[in-house]
């Protein structure tokens, strides 16, 4: 409760307000001491509807006040104010908030147009290999064209060229077969599409994330033969194949999405992720069997020369999981030294063999 010192000051300062003058500080001083209801007086009111009609003429004289004054309508015509025009006021601005908010539920709830999968057929004929995966993953239609064996085949006719070279296995006479269709067309186009070319011709032998990517990959196949080098030197080549295995993850869902039945053949493909690693040494190493075991330990080194490279890979019974380091003295070590080049191929790859099931 305000003092009563405080409160005479306040009586005698709204009292010596003019009644024909309002300044501003009778708005941003006000206090609810005075007037209890929060509302502003009917006096300072009135002396402002006189300043305002004052300053503006004969346009102020419509301006609606407190004592009942009419109001001016659209066409001209006067009617008196009441509780009826506010509540009808009100109405209608509940009515367009209720309109929007359904507009804006309508948007929200608004699933799209359902193309016909003909539609999706006709424009995968002017899709990009590399837009292949934008393209399937617009809708479940446009999938479903991007596992037909039409859509691979008018993938391989467009970008198909007498002049270039291929393996028999992707001629036309040979890539008719459904069995491996997708994947024989993927490594077709690594010969005749130039951006996958180059983008072969520009990628280094060994990415920085070779570590990583044969972490916990499962050797499926190994062996060595002697081929001669640059300089008619014969040197020792050992390919190991690895099989990227998928990470146990608490999350994870088996039931993935799969292509349909009748198409499965066309998407089969057993060399899918699957890396050949390419060690070749100016000298031959002997090599113990680890075919069925985990390569889980690899680093490339400076070798004891200084002139060549050192390769150390250690393979265990059982990949590492849950983030833990693999320590490089536990299982089996290779170590390759002196080592000439190294090469890391994916199974699209112009230099990856073929499988003997595809």
């Amino acid at each position: 409760m305000p003092r009563k010192g405080n409160r005479k000051r306040l009586k005698h300062r709204v009292d010596s307000l003019s009644s024909q003058r309002v300044t501003v500080a009778d708005y941003a001083n006000s206090d609810p001491a005075v007037v209890k209801s929060g509302r502003l007086r009917k006096s300072l009111a009135n002396a402002v509807q006189k300043e305002v009609k004052a300053l503006c003429g004969a346009e102020a004289s419509h301006v609606p006040t407190d004592d009942g004054d009419s109001l001016l309508s659209e066409n001209g015509a006067h009617y008196e104010s009441s509780d009826e025009d506010f509540d009808s006021l009100n109405e209608l601005s509940s009515k367009k908030k209720k309109s929007k908010k359904n507009k804006e539920n309508s948007i929200v709830d608004r699933t799209g147009d359902d193309y016909p999968i003909d539609i999706w057929l006709v424009l995968s004929g002017y899709i990009r290999p590399e837009d292949v995966l934008k393209f399937a993953l617009i809708c479940k239609n446009a999938w479903i064209v991007t596992c037909t064996a039409a859509f691979w085949m008018r993938l391989y006719k467009r970008h198909y060229c007498v002049n270039v070279y291929l393996p028999v296995r992707l001629l036309p006479e040979c890539i008719c077969r459904l069995r491996s269709l997708r994947a024989c067309v993927i490594r077709s186009l690594y010969h005749l599409y130039e951006p996958f070319c180059s983008r072969v011709a520009k990628s280094p032998q060994i990415p920085e994330s070779t570590p990583c990517t044969l972490a916990n990959s499962k050797c499926l196949l190994f062996w060595c033969r002697k081929v001669t080098g640059s300089k008619s030197e014969a040197m020792w080549e050992f390919n190991f194949k690895f099989k990227k295995q998928p990470p146990r993850l608490k999350n994870h869902c088996p039931n993935q999405l799969q292509p349909p039945s009748e198409y499965k053949e066309v998407h089969f493909n057993p060399d899918n992720d699957c890396f050949l690693l390419k060690v070749s040494t100016l000298n031959f190493i002997f090599i113990p069997v680890v075919m069925g075991m985990t390569l889980t330990f690899f680093t490339i080194n400076v070798s004891t020369d200084m002139r060549h490279h050192r390769v150390k890979l250690v393979f265990r019974d059982s990949p590492v999981w849950n983030g833990k380091k693999p320590q490089g003295d536990q299982g089996v070590q290779i170590i390759l030294d002196p080592v000439h080049s190294v090469t890391l191929l994916d199974w699209w790859h112009p230099r990856y063999p073929f499988s003997s099931q595809a």
